[in-house]
């Protein structure tokens, strides 16, 4: 079945883009929550209108993206932690510590936007990455210290 894809999915394609998948997974999933519709002859003409939109959309969320990975880059984070004499955590810093972290700077995230591939146990220094948009992933320096 093709369809023409509504929403960017990291795994199929840009808003836009026309697509083979398997019966099933359009027919079951993709259309009914609207993120793609049929690609039948009425909506490729409509497609070539809606991708100006598309564009335009995509463009506006790109700059956002932009300023977004611009601010993340200039910051800097400091998050105490409990930690033994060693430099041992009690516990760690995860992804959701780092998200408040960052919108306690003034900038929100989404915890699943903080790429961290196992929790900090350690006190010290790190560098984290922040997915600002699509192709957009500043790093952040984090320190951690002891309370």
């Amino acid at each position: 079945m093709k369809v023409i894809l509504q929403e960017d999915f990291e795994s199929l394609g840009k808003a836009g883009d026309v697509i083979k998948v398997a019966d099933g997974y359009g027919r079951n999933y993709l259309i009914p929550k609207r993120l793609a519709v049929q690609a039948n002859m009425r909506n490729l003409r409509a497609l070539e209108h809606d991708r100006r939109v598309i564009d335009a959309r995509a463009k506006k969320t790109r700059k956002g993206a932009e300023e977004l990975g611009e601010k993340l880059a200039s910051l800097s984070l400091t998050i105490p932690a409990k930690a033994g004499e060693e430099g041992k955590l009690f516990g760690a810093v995860t992804s959701r510590d780092i998200a408040e972290a960052l919108e306690r700077a003034g900038v929100p995230v989404d915890r699943k936007s903080v790429l961290l591939s196992e929790p900090i146990k350690q006190i010290g220094e790190y560098k984290v990455k922040v997915k600002a948009g699509t192709d957009i992933v500043p790093e952040v320096p984090v320190s951690v210290v002891s309370e």
